[in-house]
This record gives structure tokens, C-alpha cells and sequence, in this order.
């Protein structure tokens, strides 16, 4: 096994175990509170800090790795996330919304720290052939949805079988053999030979300002109505907690395996894949949700509407988000990978705060229809964001 072969497969590993914590706290605090009592727009209250700061995160992340290397940043956001986990232990008189948001706060530093490590490592390990990069990127994105996916259905079943406390703590102790497995790194991975000035990090190519505007929005899109809203929605109209975590599981494994699979579905591209790409499946991407709200307004059988509807989305938007991670590292130098990643996923969990954020008041306020209608808003918005990219490498080549 090659060295570069062996830090991916261990960089992946440690995703893997911190993908699974993640999707299964996520589904462990939304179902756990609406059990509790709590509104929608408070349970969308508790992720703010969450999505807050993995902004923060992000933005000084890129900047930290490339100071003190990726294997350490990828060390402690697995450390934090253990932390957080353990945090959630306590009894329930003491889960308050300030303490669980404080939880959640550590949570979404250590989950950002630990996505951007992982990134910007591949672009490190795959060295500069586009080939190699777009599969190893798609593959570690599409595998980690997908076990995100059953993220959420063990976050279900964990709640059913062990209850809250008991659920948190089984994830501790499993994320701890990820934290172990990224001892093995080499030291210094993707750390600047001269010491990143945190300046650099206001100092992005246009080209990149666009395409983190665009990610903003695409994910907002998908966070409006994903978050809070839908999983409340089924509850409503009748659905037991097991199903629900079973159907959101099962759509964002199957979310995963078409991103993991983009590299082929895309190979006979007669252009090759760039931002044309990303350009044309996000102007797909604003029929599904249009076409979802068009059923509920028709008085369909929102069940039916909903699974059908949600798998359209979810295989379009797959295809665009793993073309978009190719993107930020395949225009980023090897010397400036992990800040621009940085800057680039601040981006992304600025798009996951505002989606989260309107996905329970929007629910709250205007119901399911008004969160559909704001995610095909969002993405003519990460559309004409991406146009403009395009726009700017042009100007750029022809410089």
C-alpha cells in the first residue's frame, strides 16, 4: 500500500466514525426536544451555535492547519466532539437550551475542524492529477453522506433502545477508536513551510468568493426545509420516530452513494467537469423543489409526494455538491489548500446556519410549502453565483 493510500484510507477512517456521532447527535436532538415539548423554531434555536461555529471554525481552521497541520486539527475536533458527547450525559433537568447549545457549539467546532482537515488532506495525499483528485474527493464526500444516512437512523434507534444519555455516551466511546487511528498521520501534514499570516485569509481569488457564495446558498437550499422542518413534518402527519429516522437515513445514504458515484456518472462529460457542470445541475436543481410544492398544493398524499419528491432532490443535489468539492481544490494551490478550504466551507456552514434557522421558523410560520419555496429561491441565487465564477476564470485565463 502507498504511503499517500494509507493517510487517505486513515483520514477517511476517522471521517467515517465522526460522520456517523454526527448525523446521530443531530437526529438524537431534534426528536429527543420535540419529545420534551419544545416548538420547532426552539429546536432550531438549539443548532445556531452549531452552525455559528463551524463559521468561525472554518475561517480560522484553514489558517490553523496550515500553521500547525492538519493531523493536529483533525485530532481536536475529534477530541471536542468526544467532549460534547459526553456533555449531553447529564440528566434531564440539567439539558437546558443554554447548556445544549453550548454543547452543540463545541460540537460544531470539532465537526468543522475535522471536515476541513479531512478536505484539504486529500487534496495533499492525491497530489495534483485532476483524475485522481475528483475520485478520492467524491468518494470520501458520497461515503461520508451516506453514513451520515445511518448517522441517523443509529441516532433513532440509539434514543429507542438506550434513551438520550445512554445514546450520547455509546458515540463517545466509538469516536474515540477514530481519535486513536489519526495518531498514525505524519506529522505536519499540509502545514506551510512559512507561517500562514491569518491576512492571507481575507485575500481569496474571485473566483472562489463566488464559488463560496454559491456553496452558501446551495446548502442554505437544502437545509431549509431538511433541518427542522421535514423531520417535524413527518412526525405531524403521523410518523413514529423509528420511520422517521429510517426514511431520512436511507436518503442521505442513497445522497451518498450517488455523490461517491459522480466521478462516473459525469466520465463521459464532453466538456470534462468544471463550473459549466456545476452551473447546469444547479439550474436542474431548482425544479425538485417546485415540484414538491406543487403536490402538497394539489392536496396529494404528502407521503408519497414527500419520498418521491426528496429522492429527485437528493440525487441532483449530490452530483452538485461533490462537483463543488472538487472545484475549491482543484483552483486552490497545494500551498494554500487548507485556508482556502477554510474559507470556502465557512461559507458552507454559513448556507447550513441561515437554512436551520429559517427551516423552523419558516415551518413555524409558513409551513412546508413557504420552506419550498425559499429552498428554489436559494438555489437561482447559488446559480447565478456559480455563472459569475465561470465569468471570473474566463477574465482570469485571459489575463
Amino acid at each position: 500500500m502507498s504511503i499517500a493510500l494509507r493517510n487517505y484510507l486513515i483520514i477517511t477512517g476517522n471521517y467515517w466514525a465522526f460522520t456517523l456521532t454526527d448525523g446521530a447527535i443531530r437526529m438524537l436532538v431534534v426528536l429527543h426536544f420535540y419529545q420534551m415539548g419544545y416548538a420547532p423554531f426552539a429546536i432550531a434555536m438549539l443548532f445556531v451555535f452549531y452552525e455559528v461555529f463551524g463559521i468561525v471554525t472554518n475561517f480560522v481552521g484553514g489558517w490553523l492547519g496550515a500553521r500547525i497541520g492538519l493531523n493536529r486539527t483533525m485530532q481536536v475536533g475529534t477530541a471536542l466532539q468526544i467532549i460534547a458527547l459526553l456533555m449531553l450525559t447529564v440528566p434531564n433537568p440539567m439539558l437546558t437550551v443554554v447548556y445544549v447549545m453550548g454543547a452543540q457549539a463545541l460540537s460544531g467546532i470539532a465537526k468543522d475542524l475535522n471536515k476541513m482537515s479531512a478536505k484539504a488532506g486529500v487534496k495533499l495525499v492525491a497530489g495534483a492529477a485532476d483524475d485522481q483528485l475528483f475520485k478520492w474527493v467524491a468518494w470520501i464526500t458520497g461515503s461520508k453522506n451516506a453514513l451520515k444516512g445511518l448517522g441517523f437512523f443509529l441516532g433513532a434507534v440509539l434514543l429507542s433502545w438506550l434513551g438520550f444519555q445512554g445514546a450520547n455516551l455509546a458515540l463517545a466511546l466509538l469516536l474515540v477508536l477514530g481519535f486513536i487511528a489519526t495518531l498514525a498521520l505524519p506529522e505536519g501534514l499540509g502545514a506551510m513551510k512559512q507561517k500562514a499570516k491569518f491576512s492571507g485569509l481575507f485575500a481569496q481569488e474571485p473566483a472562489i468568493n463566488w464559488l463560496a457564495a454559491a456553496r452558501l446558498f446551495l446548502f442554505g437550499a437544502r437545509d431549509v426545509w431538511f433541518v427542522v422542518a421535514l423531520p417535524v413534518y413527518l412526525v405531524a402527519i403521523g410518523w413514529d420516530f423509528e420511520w422517521v429516522g429510517a426514511y431520512l437515513a436511507l436518503w442521505v445514504v442513497g445522497y451518498g452513494i450517488v455523490q461517491a458515484s459522480a466521478p462516473a456518472l459525469l466520465k463521459n462529460a464532453k466538456r470534462g467537469v468544471g463550473v459549466h457542470t456545476a452551473l447546469l445541475w444547479s439550474l436542474i436543481l431548482i425544479a425538485a423543489p417546485l415540484l414538491i410544492w406543487a403536490g402538497l398544493m394539489a392536496k396529494l398524499d404528502p407521503s408519497w409526494v414527500i419520498t418521491l419528491g426528496l429522492a429527485l432532490f437528493g440525487a441532483i443535489f449530490a452530483i452538485n455538491s461533490a462537483v463543488h468539492s472538487y472545484l475549491i481544490l482543484s483552483v486552490s494551490s497545494l500551498d494554500k489548500a487548507a485556508m482556502n478550504v477554510g474559507f470556502y466551507y465557512a461559507a458552507n456552514a454559513g448556507g447550513r446556519l441561515l437554512g436551520t434557522v429559517l427551516s423552523g421558523y419558516a415551518y413555524q410560520t409558513i409551513g412546508m410549502t413557504g420552506c419550498l419555496l425559499i429552498s428554489a429561491g436559494f438555489i437561482v441565487l447559488a446559480a447565478g453565483f456559480t455563472f459569475q465564477m465561470s465569468r471570473s476564470l474566463v477574465a482570469q485565463t485571459a489575463r
